[in-house]
């Protein structure tokens, strides 16, 4: 997914908030504390709970959705549907992702 692409799918998920996509998209990346009142954790929720697996994939790499795919994060989730769903994923992100020794 190229740059622009990434941009137009942040500011889709933040049109009620005046916070800039590359804020957002740098607060995912760990390059910030804060995007407007969201940090890391808070936008990965919206982002479960916004767009598919598929698109989320295409956003961030493996590695960062396996730091921010956990129980706690999970259980924020809204759907329940969902919450299994991701609990699914995030269990075969760890078997299939070694953890860095």
């Amino acid at each position: 997914m190229d740059s622009d692409e990434r941009i137009k799918l942040f500011k889709q998920i933040m049109w009620d908030y005046s916070i800039l996509p590359e804020d957002v998209y740098a607060v995912l990346q760990g390059e910030k504390q804060l995007a407007g009142h969201y940090n890391r954790d808070t936008l990965f929720v919206k982002l479960l709970e916004s767009y598919s697996w598929f698109t989320i994939v295409e956003l961030l790499s493996v590695n960062i959705i396996k730091d921010l795919l956990t129980t706690q994060n999970i259980n924020k989730l809204r759907s329940p549907s969902l919450r299994e769903k991701y609990e699914f994923v995030r269990k075969r992100l760890h078997e299939i992702i070694p953890a860095a020794r």
